[in-house]
């Protein structure tokens, strides 16, 4: 059966739409969790009945809940992107699991656009929301489509982060598109379907269980170009991810962290088995660049060239000023900045990567390395 629209919507008045839309829709709700099965059936028998056949499914359609799914779609105005579409997206095709029916919220044409995944720890640190914002921000700036989970913590900061900057975001559900799953998310989907788009696998009226996650997971990965992990612990659903995409041929990268946080022992460790280190946005908008993802960047005019081989010196930062006065922990070096801990946590970062700062085993920063300090 050849489609009759790239995309199902459940307000056209065309009854071969209609047709349509509920055959998948009724072959969503009896395959959904066996994807596999679904997509090996549907390479054979692009057609939904059949595929159906093909998998043993006899069940018939079940009338009063194909009328309660199209209200819902219709009322949550979502549309239905089946596997056999033009418009589904290339790289999740290509998985054994694929979803075989796709319900979007918003703007179906961002699952086609260049995009980077965001993941992390839902108990992320100050330091991880920082890190995290700073990253989403610039990457939605630079024209990447950032695709997270909707998850607390990592995830909702990237979602935030890539709409602050009037980026585009794009959040994978392990729900029915009429839930949303943490519910005092409620008001970011909005925000996310004011400038992006809600995406599910998840037939209408599906509650959020621990095995649908792992499919999430899958997805997030699939949706994009590249992953970023920012913090996770030594077994979380980041990993996941991280394994997904790796399985999937993407560039894996993670951010580095103090050996002592349990929520850098996963990032820590991604990076020891070879993921790349994330020391900033540019990095992965390069290595983008590189592989054909994103257009190179202008080369620099005359006088940018001649600019840069004089750049302007650097003073040494306040915080680099206090701890060459003194050794103190986090926290000490926060209180005598009046500031608050994320807000050193960048800064630090670089120094300690550089190898200038270095943290005692008390728990105390001090400076070992002046001459790799800016200004010093």
């Amino acid at each position: 059966m050849s489609l009759p629209a790239p995309l199902l919507d459940p307000t056209d008045p065309r009854e071969e739409v209609a047709a349509a839309l509920r055959e998948w829709l009724h072959l969503q709700r009896l395959l959904a969790l066996r994807p596999q099965d679904a997509v090996a059936a549907l390479a054979k028998a692009p057609d939904p009945t059949a595929a159906l056949r093909r998998c043993g499914e006899r069940t018939p359609p079940d009338t009063a809940w194909l009328d309660a799914a199209v209200a819902t779609l219709s009322r949550q105005q979502a549309v239905a992107l089946p596997w056999t579409s033009p418009l589904y997206p290339e790289r999740a095709r290509q998985l054994s699991d694929a979803a075989p029916l796709l319900l979007v919220r918003g703007d179906p044409g961002l699952l086609q656009r260049p995009a980077v995944a965001i993941v992390g720890a839902r108990a992320a640190t100050g330091y991880g929301r920082v890190v995290a914002e700073q990253f989403a921000g610039e990457l939605a700036a630079a024209g990447l489509v950032v695709v997270s989970g909707l998850a607390l913590g990592i995830d909702s900061v990237a979602h935030g982060a890539a709409l602050a900057v009037g980026g585009t975001t794009l959040a994978v559900q392990a729900c029915g598109p009429d839930i949303i799953y943490p519910g005092r998310h409620h008001g970011l989907a909005r925000r996310i379907l004011e400038q992006g788009a809600l995406v599910t696998e998840f037939p209408p009226g599906t509650r959020p269980r621990p095995g649908f996650f792992p499919l999430r997971n899958r997805l997030i990965s699939a949706l994009a170009a590249t992953l970023l992990v920012v913090e996770a612990r030594e077994r979380s659903g980041s990993l996941v991810t991280a394994t997904h995409a790796a399985d999937q041929g993407l560039e894996v990268w993670a951010v580095p962290g103090p050996l002592s946080s349990p929520t850098s022992a996963g990032t820590n460790r991604l990076i020891f088995d070879g993921a790349d280190i994330a020391l900033s946005p540019q990095l992965i908008l390069e290595s983008l660049q590189r592989k054909g993802v994103l257009p190179p960047p202008p080369p620099p005019n005359r006088a940018d060239r001649a600019g840069s081989l004089l750049p302007a010196a650097k003073k040494p930062s306040a915080l680099v000023s206090a701890l060459l006065h003194q050794p103190m922990t986090r926290d000490e070096l926060a209180q005598r900045l009046e500031l608050a801990p994320e807000n050193l946590a960048v800064e630090l970062l670089e120094l300690e990567l550089a190898g200038a700062v270095i943290e005692d085993r008390d728990g105390r920063l001090r400076v070992v390395s002046p001459q790799k300090v800016p200004g010093l």
